[in-house]
């Protein structure tokens, strides 16, 4: 009822994602920073020992694919559900199967629940008890943040495995293994390739699947070389109007992050709104606005740092359409803000000093005394607690290196709550000055 058959597939009439699919760990591409030599999740595999875990990460990244690898390296058996179409009935049934499969075959099971996030308080409780008997293992797949969707009492008996979107450089690979096994009689022109790779936008499922509709069509009109002209004639408007790989959609996150920059809310709306119309990925974009918050407004306005945290968080929550509205809300707010790169600037020029520089030993007063010995070296002896100091400032104290160059790596604007820093800095500086001088 419950056990995997895909494998078991005939060949040639599976789906060209199942075709490709790995059948070992080294045949994954990208997720390189879990399936790595000595990363964790080879590890996981190497050791022997399975455990429960979550893989939280865009669609078509292999959570699907890593399970079944796991079923088949353990020799497990493979149980699928479906967090969408299934329900608690369905969720004793797997277990009764699970049941069943350890008594008359001595195998283990590992309950591979998609989409978990769907799954309700009540549905999510229903497998703690196998879980912690060890009839199962359980592996739960999710495009949204586990800390929000998935119950703490389950989220504390699995190991959480962030997957990523795969890199171009990634689908190129996989683009290429396509051709090879599947496509062998069909060339791409260069920029075709591009605009594929670049539509599929991380997902290596969309890949194969356009590439699977794209073999169909060329068949249909007897081609057997692609070329952009094909590729509008062929897929979807999308791909025509925004192109994720290419020039255009560097151009406009470019147009998007100078209207902020420029305080141009009505510009910058309209470069937000245009790319998430042409298909740009709102968790991509969300975490540019953050950039720009961090990067064009910083101590001018903190605010503007936390409402673009809130608004990707907000976005995680809702997802699309109703998440946009606050990564629209977080452009406004951040073109309407005070501008100010001089943190930014702060950390590059300190980022290059340190880069060359030698190590420089931390002066004895600056140092951490929690033993009698090192309290004995004169560790912390002469520190200056500011607290006892007038006004809270410990005025004339020295902070860096000794014989380190004088640096001014951080030069607030007079700009916003930016300006307010300017001032309070140039006092303190009058007061260390007054010291020096005496």
């Amino acid at each position: 009822m419950y056990s995997d058959s895909l494998f078991d597939s005939p060949v040639a009439a599976a789906p060209l994602a199942e075709r490709l699919r790995p059948t070992h760990i080294d045949e994954v591409i990208g997720q390189s920073h879990l399936l790595g030599e000595g990363r964790p999740l080879r590890l996981a595999f190497q050791s022997g020992r399975l455990h429960s875990m979550i893989l939280w990460g865009p669609p078509g990244v292999g959570k699907t694919t890593l399970a079944r690898l796991m079923a088949s390296a353990f020799d497990a058996e493979f149980m699928p559900l479906s967090a969408v179409l299934s329900g608690v009935k369905d969720i004793r049934e797997a277990i009764a199967e699970a049941q069943r499969v350890l008594q008359q075959h001595g195998r283990h099971t590992i309950l591979f629940v998609d989409e978990v996030h769907r799954f309700n308080k009540s549905q999510q409780d229903a497998f703690l008890p196998f879980v912690e008997q060890g009839l199962v293992t359980f592996v739960g797949a999710t495009t949204e943040n586990p800390s929000f969707e998935v119950n703490n009492a389950l989220l504390s008996r699995a190991q959480v495995y962030v997957l990523h979107a795969l890199s171009e450089e990634e689908l190129g690979q996989l683009f290429e293994r396509a051709q090879q096994v599947a496509l062998p009689g069909l060339s791409f022109a260069d920029d075709a390739r591009e605009r594929v790779i670049g539509y599929a936008d991380g997902d290596a499922r969309r890949l194969l699947n356009v590439l699977e509709q794209l073999q169909t069509a060329a068949a249909t009109a007897e081609v057997s070389h692609i070329d952009s002209a094909f590729l509008d004639n062929t897929l979807a408007q999308n791909l025509r109007r925004f192109d994720k790989g290419g020039e255009a959609f560097y151009d406009q996150i470019s147009a998007l992050h100078k209207s902020v920059r420029g305080s141009n809310p009505d510009a910058a709306l309209y470069w937000l709104v245009r790319m998430l119309d042409g298909g740009a990925d709102a968790r991509y974009m969300a975490r540019r606005i953050v950039r720009m918050a961090w990067e064009d407004i910083g101590l001018a306005d903190p605010r503007a740092i936390q409402l673009a945290n809130d608004a990707a968080q907000t976005y995680e929550r809702l997802g699309s359409p109703e998440g946009e509205l606050a990564l629209a809300q977080a452009v406004l707010y951040l073109a309407c803000a005070p501008k100010s790169n001089a943190g930014y600037v702060a950390y590059n020029a300190a980022r290059a000093f340190v880069a060359q520089d030698g190590s420089r030993e931390v002066p004895l007063h600056l140092r951490n005394a929690p033993t009698k010995l090192m309290k004995q070296l004169d560790y912390g002896r002469d520190y200056r607690y500011a607290h006892n100091e007038a006004g809270g400032y410990a005025a004339g104290e020295n902070y860096f290196p000794d014989g380190m160059p004088d640096v001014n790596f951080y030069q607030p604007t007079e700009r916003g709550l930016e300006g307010k820093i300017a001032e309070k800095l140039a006092r303190l500086r009058e007061l260390d000055a007054a010291v020096k001088n005496k």
